[in-house]
């Protein structure tokens, strides 16, 4: 029998909140459209210094302070995989790309036309040298989800995992991502994963 591995942080961020582990962290009384004031706020909020954060693209910036809200200051090992997925694939970004097409395109948009640039940008922030990937799906699939970070645990080829959804269109953010370590409280499950997901989102 393998080893129990656990959800052992969760962090949610939809409608300017943030949750950690279901309890409210932060709530912004910005405008719902204000959405790069609203990253801002929670860069402030959460005492970052990390200059690069500003040039990011937003799906990243969500990334960035997704997983430093689930680290908590403390040094995440190098081997913690990342295993995202979303619905939107880059289009927030893909957007101002297009519209700059008609005047000379900045390498700092075209860099960020890809989903998986978020991963970049967390293994940069945090020294990872992990397994990662991002899926692509009409909704949250838990299934997926948590059976390949499951495969990734068990075969030894990452110590920890972050998994979950992180999703960016128009100014709508849906952000669900978990810690999975072989310490906490509930165990990693697809069933687990899903239920909570849809109770955030209740």
């Amino acid at each position: 029998m393998g080893k129990q591995f656990y959800i052992n942080n969760i962090v949610r961020i939809k409608n300017r909140s943030i949750y950690n582990n279901q309890e409210l962290l932060f709530r912004s009384e910005l405008d719902i459209a204000e959405i790069d004031l609203f990253f801002k706020e929670v860069y402030q909020f959460l005492q970052l210094s990390y200059p690069k954060f500003f040039k990011m693209d937003r799906m990243s910036k969500l990334g960035i302070l997704a997983t430093e809200i689930l680290f908590n200051i403390e040094k995440q090992d190098i081997n913690t995989a990342l295993v995202f997925s979303n619905n939107s694939s880059s289009l927030d970004t893909d957007k101002i790309h297009q519209n700059a097409l008609s005047q000379i395109v900045s390498p700092s948009v075209f860099v960020y036309t890809l989903p998986n640039i978020v991963l970049g940008e967390i293994s940069i922030r945090y020294q990872l040298q992990s397994e990662n990937i991002f899926f692509l799906s009409e909704t949250f699939d838990a299934e997926l989800i948590g059976d390949y970070t499951q495969v990734l645990l068990d075969s030894g080829k990452a110590k920890d995992a972050v998994c979950g959804w992180i999703d960016l269109k128009n100014a709508e953010y849906d952000v669900f991502l978990c810690l999975i370590s072989e310490v906490g409280e509930i165990p990693f499950t697809v069933k687990n994963l899903e239920q909570l997901y849809y109770f955030e989102n209740e």
